[in-house]
């Protein structure tokens, strides 16, 4: 058995796209629009991973956007997604200057969780060893649910 995507549906393609891409970081590999099913997929993938991504299908984030407007509730119900990144503090610093909250914050410098516009949690993990902990961060409340 083999661990191919995980897929959670969206609300939004802009403010998805935007989230993930823009803010995140993450990569649009491809888009595809089913007119007779009346639903997108858009797959996605953490920087650095587009070849083996594109070679195995194997890690990807895929988008499914139901044309027709659909309620979701529960985001929290599916759990979170995990991405390593190279700094958490300065990840964290980019996504709360793009208007991003910051729902639990890298007090340990090791991990800490936002939410995308559709409430999916995602959790940013430190590569490596923790960072010392340092301000504003050690001090910052949570806030909200993740």
């Amino acid at each position: 058995m083999q661990y191919l995507h995980t897929m959670i549906r969206i609300s939004n393609v802009e403010e998805s796209l935007d989230f993930f891409c823009n803010k995140l970081g993450m990569v649009l590999l491809r888009r595809n629009d089913y007119e007779e099913g009346r639903f997108s997929l858009i797959f996605l993938c953490a920087p650095g991973d587009e070849e083996r991504v594109r070679e195995t299908r194997q890690g990807e984030l895929e988008l499914t956007y139901n044309w027709d407007p659909e309620e979701y509730t529960g985001g929290r119900n599916f759990g979170h997604l995990a991405y390593r990144v190279d700094n958490i503090y300065e990840t964290c610093q980019k996504l709360m200057d793009a208007g991003v909250t910051i729902n639990v914050p890298p007090r340990d410098g090791h991990m800490a969780f936002v939410r995308s516009p559709d409430n999916i949690s995602i959790e940013l993990l430190q590569a490596g060893d923790s960072l010392a902990p340092a301000e504003p961060w050690v001090s910052m409340e949570n806030s909200g649910t993740w």
